[in-house]
């Protein structure tokens, strides 16, 4: 398991381009109640080159977006749950799009959980912090069953 002791500081990488769904998301991780340090890059190629730097430590958690520039999600997704280094770390895909394909393949790629990005700032609040104590909670290298992979999607809840 991930420990979040008082002392250890869950560390996470959101990887989006939009600007401002990046600070909305730090912002919101200031009002959850978990000591937490976040790393934001704007694009999947600064995520790699992130995630590849020997002298960097790795995040615990990874909040991916699925359309960004230069390298997408599905690219950076592939690329983690390949390599020896990073596999372990949860991927928890953050986007704007649901497609129950697409959602599909990205829990068959080894993706933790998939959040559509809520509307409304208090549901952005509360399903990252949903995600965050899930993966606390759990092993680092089980996934859930599918069934519990979306954790936030108006389309998905109204099927």
């Amino acid at each position: 398991m991930i420990s979040n002791s008082p002392s250890a500081p869950l560390h996470l990488v959101l990887a989006d381009d939009d600007t401002d769904d990046r600070s909305l998301f730090k912002e919101a991780l200031n009002e959850i109640p978990l000591s937490i340090n976040i790393t934001t890059v704007h694009d999947g190629e600064q995520l790699m080159t992130l995630l590849n730097r020997d002298h960097e430590p790795l995040p615990q958690v990874i909040f991916l977006d699925l359309n960004m520039p230069c390298k997408n999600g599905f690219e950076c997704l592939t690329e983690i749950k390949l390599d020896e280094r990073l596999k372990s770390i949860p991927v928890i895909i953050f986007s704007t799009s649901f497609q129950k394909e697409v959602v599909k393949l990205l829990y068959m790629k080894g993706a933790q959980y998939y959040i559509c990005k809520p509307d409304e700032y208090h549901q952005l609040k509360k399903v990252i912090a949903n995600a965050l104590v899930s993966i606390l909670k759990t092993p680092i290298a089980s996934q859930p069953p599918l069934e519990k992979f979306v954790l936030s999607c108006k389309q998905f809840l109204k099927e």
